[in-house]
């Protein structure tokens, strides 16, 4: 399936600290970057810089517009004190038709 530039897409985000996740979510709804999201407490375990890391986080599983994306990962840089945050922009294959018109309509899509 071809996406078109207004298809709903998901942004996949992981941060810490755990504190940082709500400032960071309701930034991006005041903005209308995106129509919703679920914060998911996370462990991530990863290598960084040659050491092992073993991290509480909050995994982000935010909605918006394919367009939206790329502000919504811009907004993630400016806002994050991670060196390299991870942002991930996954597609929305099939969904609930209102609901992903919904969230069109919340991002200004």
């Amino acid at each position: 399936m071809k996406m078109t530039a207004e298809e709903p897409v998901v942004v996949v985000y992981t941060t810490t600290p755990p504190n940082e996740s709500e400032h960071l979510a309701k930034s991006l709804l005041e903005k209308h970057l995106i129509a919703c999201v679920n914060i998911v407490p996370v462990r991530s375990l990863y290598q960084w810089k040659g050491e092992s890391c073993d991290d509480e986080e909050h995994l982000l599983v935010m909605k918006t517009t394919k367009p939206k994306a790329e502000e919504v990962i811009a907004a993630i840089r400016t806002l994050h004190s991670y060196e390299l945050p991870e942002a991930i922009v996954l597609p929305v294959i099939v969904g609930s038709p209102p609901y992903l018109d919904w969230v069109r309509q919340e991002v200004g899509g």
